[in-house]
């Protein structure tokens, strides 16, 4: 984990704030490093600049507090949301991670390039698309 640390994978402010211990499971934590060694780290390398995780890790309560679906891969370690700055830079981010063709399993435009989600994980479908609702 070049660029990344799992205490920034696990971090969030819902979970601070709501009292809630987001500390991944052993298995959690093993595929957020999975997803780091094939997706984030060398997404930042060839970005060459700085990328934020708003969303990495969430245990079930956390999950259910912020609105996520019952089946997120982010329950399992597989996901994170990301943000390189403004949506405009985020769409170049997600047209860079088509363009390296890493091992995602999906890579979703959220909202207008609000942020980007990706995983990896078994199903290794590499689907990308859109989600404006």
């Amino acid at each position: 984990m070049k660029y990344f640390t799992l205490d920034e994978l696990t971090r969030s402010s819902t979970a601070t704030r709501l009292g809630i211990d987001n500390t991944p499971t052993t298995e959690a934590a093993a595929c957020l490093k999975l997803l780091v060694e094939h997706v984030l780290d060398p997404l930042r390398q060839a970005w060459g600049r700085p990328i934020a995780v708003t969303s990495g890790y969430r245990c079930p309560q956390l999950n259910k507090a912020v609105g996520g679906v019952p089946g997120s891969q982010h329950l399992l370690g597989q996901a994170a949301d990301i943000v390189a700055g403004s949506p405009r830079d985020n769409a170049r981010l997600y047209k860079l991670l088509q363009q390296l063709r890493l091992p995602v399993d999906q890579a979703i435009d959220e909202h207008g390039h609000q942020w980007l989600h990706v995983s990896y994980g078994p199903r290794n479908r590499r689907s990308y698309f859109s989600i404006d609702n």
